[in-house]
Parts: structure tokens; sequence; C-alpha cells
């Protein structure tokens, strides 16, 4: 099983089965918000991150915006199986260049 797989896995089961002092049951249990707000802090700290010639830092910070990603989804009832037919169907489409966005018209 792969890593994410198993961090998936133990996410799903805190969520299921609690376990006092787990840090993934005191993000279930702050809710939504807290949860969004660590993605927001974590991506802030990955983009510092790149930003600094330590791989090793950058590596980490990852890893803790993945996790989070994670829980956020075991949160909002997502799998990684519905993640991977999205990335999927995306890597099909040829030339997969971002459209030009249109301009707001309604505000």
């Amino acid at each position: 099983m792969s890593e994410l797989k198993n961090l998936y896995a133990t996410a799903l089961d805190r969520k299921n089965n609690p376990e006092e002092g787990s840090y993934t049951t005191y993000l279930y249990n702050k809710g939504l918000e807290k949860i969004l707000k660590k993605i927001g802090e974590e991506s802030t700290e990955v983009v510092i991150a790149s930003l600094s010639d330590s791989k090793e830092d950058l590596i980490n910070e990852i890893n803790d915006l993945a996790y989070h990603i994670i829980v956020l989804m075991v949160e909002k009832g997502i799998t990684l199986e519905e993640v991977e037919e999205v990335m999927e169907k995306r890597s099909m489409k040829p030339h997969n260049l971002k459209a030009v966005r249109k301009p707001i018209t309604n505000v």
C-alpha cells in the first residue's frame, strides 16, 4: 500500500474512531474551519520553503500540506480514487493548456 493510501486510511480511521491525544482527531473535533486554516498555513509554508535553498525543508512542508489535504478529503467524503480518476481524465487531454479566462462582467 502506498504511503498516501496509508495516510488516508489512518485519517479515515481517526474520523470514524476518534483517539484521544491524536492531532488528526483534534482537527476533526475543531471542524472544517480549523482544517482549512491549517491548509492555508501549510500552503504558505510551502511557498516560503520554495524560496529557500533547503530541499529538506520544502519536502517536509509538502508532506505537511499533503497530510492536511487528506484530512480535508476525509472530512468532505472524498476518496483518493475519486481524485485519481480526475487526474487520469485530465492527463488524457491533449495539449492540456489553461484556457484564457473570460473577463468578469457581472460583479
